[in-house]
């Protein structure tokens, strides 16, 4: 009741709309991003009435897996994950189209993103081949905190405005960090937002929407953009309510459940230990140093 009462998540609702025919595409109060300029990107798309519908954002965190918001992947729907892409209605030779092999949910999530544990991992059937269209997000180091007002930006393919419409090419919008003694105050999120997640934005002008969940929030730290945060969810009173900011699940909160994931996922084969169902091609052995998204793991 709480999470129909105060939030919006922001996924499904949007996923069968039609582009905005004149060019004006926003993440709300956002713009079009560069080409490509976010290639860790990824479009988390679902199979209805004979065709692929856009319905959330996500992050590539390693060549043949994904990391998304925990709502965007719990009902029983067939996914698919698109790489490498701009405007999500037209090919342009870019693109690398994945199916889905398996879904590991936080074993916390409830389906209420005001609890927490809005987190969720893909993995793919085939690794993606890393180019300049194509490349694996940096994540932040475990319990990394910004400071409020800290610079960084959502990207996604969402609603451009309140009960709007999906843009058709990626979208960006600056949303400063609004700190969690700011953001737990009664006149921001108050109890609703955690200390496992991040605000951002809420000037009323520039946030996210349906649409943009599980997609990132890029934060440039020490000269490279991680992923600090999954987009999550917005107020129901409006996405870019004043005095509300964009909510996201913050990964630096979650690298340990991560690398348990991983940890747990090793099978081992004959004399060999092999990352078999998580982390990696099973052709990797665990001896081997495994790039995650810019952090060494052995």
């Amino acid at each position: 009741m709480l999470q129909l009462l105060l939030l919006a998540t922001l996924a499904l609702c949007g996923c069968r709309a039609e582009p905005v025919p004149d060019g004006s595409e926003r993440v709300v109060g956002g713009s079009e991003a560069r080409s490509h300029a976010w290639p860790s990107q990824i479009s988390l798309q679902y199979y209805y009435s004979g065709g692929w519908h856009h319905t959330c954002g996500g992050s590539l965190i390693q060549r043949n897996w994904v990391m998304t918001a925990a709502h965007c992947v719990d009902s029983d729907m067939t996914y698919r994950v698109v790489a490498g892409d701009h405007n999500i209605y037209q090919s342009d030779g870019t693109e690398q189209v994945f199916s889905v092999s398996k879904i590991i949910i936080h074993p916390y999530w409830n389906g209420n993103a005001a609890l927490g544990y809005d987190i969720a991992l893909i993995r793919l059937s085939s690794s993606a081949t890393l180019n300049s269209y194509v490349q694996l997000a940096v994540l932040p180091r475990e319990g990394a905190i910004l400071a409020n007002n800290y610079p960084c930006y959502i990207t996604g393919w969402g609603l451009t405005r309140t009960n709007g419409q999906l843009s058709s090419v990626l979208q960006q919008a600056y949303l400063p960090v609004v700190s969690y003694q700011i953001c737990s105050t009664a006149s921001y999120w108050g109890s609703t937002v955690k200390s496992t997640m991040v605000c951002a934005g809420g000037d009323g002008m520039r946030s996210g929407c349906q649409g943009d969940s599980g997609g990132p929030l890029h934060c440039a730290v020490n000269g490279q953009y991680q992923v600090h945060g999954v987009t999550s969810f917005v107020s129901s009173l409006g996405c870019n309510y004043k005095g509300k900011p964009t909510v996201f699940t913050r990964v630096s909160a979650y690298r340990n459940w991560i690398s348990s994931v991983r940890a747990n996922s090793q099978i081992c084969c004959r004399s060999r230990c092999l990352f078999g169902s998580l982390w990696g091609d099973v052709s990797e052995a665990v001896g081997e140093e495994v790039d995650f998204g810019g952090v060494s793991w052995r």
